[in-house]
């Protein structure tokens, strides 16, 4: 059976320096200022195709992360020192995202990836062999096989590595020689790979998940650390769902229309109040799930309901297409939740105004 190569058109999800391509060619024809060695960008056409913004020529850069400013400053200028960065926060800040598009940016290659794992072995990090060269001609360089890290070392490039605090702690502090020294060696040939200019790592964390690794104080030191936090405001929150939801619809070409605003912001009202453990007038406390019901969360819950409208409704999003989405990311315990879950559906979503249909909704598939 032949098969046709993939293109960018039929791939799921391209990688950002292929998606985002256009945008990084005009930040790059404008950039004038100095760019740290083996940069594609300087620091501010960084952070430009970061945060978006129009370009002197008139071209419009799309925002790639809805947030502070400053943090964004801060992890640019943290990768342009010899300190690694370690982006932290709850699940769902953006903190993957941001670091695909800072390699995107600076390296020009965001798939030189580490994912952390409970069974993330030391070779995962530095580096494997391939058995039938071992065998047939004992350790060479030859034989060896480059991890992601080993290739950005190499190449001065960006190295990403994903859920560090899920790898277990000896695993982690393979890194520790690599971050202070910038070499890593092969002792097995009596040699090393020497970092070249432009390598540093980034690498994300979260606390909040079962399974955590803290990291040791050594390992710590070697990162400059810059927390995600949620959006400050609702506005802020519908802005990121609206756009992620559209970007994810383009690519599964699901056949509904947009979803209206309105939507989107009480998805978005009732995360941010069950997360936050009161009315957005402050006027009633409730009590808060296990759940983290994060911005990644909430997108999910409308993109899912957007393929219930398309597929199964009448191709415009409604509240019974999300309401099996907003009980699903709530109710994590099935005894627990569930309670914060109705009480919350009874004392504020009943006798909230213009809410009937979704208190009806996710009675029907909750109660």
């Amino acid at each position: 059976m032949t098969t046709s190569p993939p293109t960018q058109e039929t791939i799921l999800r391209a990688h950002a320096e292929h998606q985002f391509a256009e945008e990084l060619a005009a930040l790059a024809e404008v950039d004038t200022r100095t760019r740290p060695p083996n940069w594609k960008l300087s620091p501010w056409a960084t952070a430009k195709y970061l945060l978006g913004g129009k370009l002197d020529n008139g071209f419009e850069v799309s925002p790639k992360y809805i947030g502070r400013q400053r943090l964004v400053e801060i992890a640019i200028a943290t990768l342009a020192t010899d300190r690694a960065l370690l982006l932290l926060g709850v699940p769902g800040t953006a903190k993957t995202w941001m670091s695909e598009h800072l390699a995107a940016a600076i390296s020009g290659d965001s798939t030189l990836l580490i994912q952390g794992t409970a069974g993330t072995s030391e070779e995962a990090i530095r580096y494997g062999w391939n058995y039938a060269f071992l065998l047939s001609k004992g350790p060479s360089m030859e034989a060896l096989v480059p991890s992601p890290l080993m290739n950005a070392m190499a190449q001065g490039k960006l190295a990403r590595v994903e859920e560090l605090t899920r790898m277990p702690a000896e695993v982690q502090d393979t890194l520790i020689t690599v971050l202070s020294e910038k070499v890593l060696p092969i002792p097995e040939l009596g040699a090393e790979v020497q970092a070249q200019k432009g390598f540093n790592v980034i690498a994300t964390a979260n606390d909040r998940d079962k399974g955590v690794n803290d990291l040791s104080s050594a390992l710590k030191r070697r990162f400059n650390t810059v927390v995600l936090p949620l959006p400050d405001t609702a506005d802020e929150e519908v802005d990121i769902v609206q756009r992620r939801v559209a970007d994810l619809g383009r690519a599964l070409e699901l056949p509904a229309e947009a979803p209206a605003l309105d939507e989107v912001r009480r998805v978005v009202t009732i995360f941010r109040e069950l997360r936050g453990g009161v009315t957005e007038d402050g006027k009633t406390k409730v009590k808060s799930p296990s759940s983290t019901l994060s911005t990644a969360e909430a997108i999910s819950v409308v993109s899912s309901g957007l393929a219930l409208a398309a597929h199964f409704g009448s191709g415009r999003l409604t509240a019974r297409d999300l309401a099996a989405g907003i009980a699903g990311a709530i109710v994590k315990d099935p005894v627990q939740d569930k309670v914060v879950w109705l009480e919350y559906l009874e004392t504020v979503v009943k006798d909230r105004e213009g809410w009937q249909d979704i208190y009806q909704a996710c009675m029907a598939v909750s109660g």
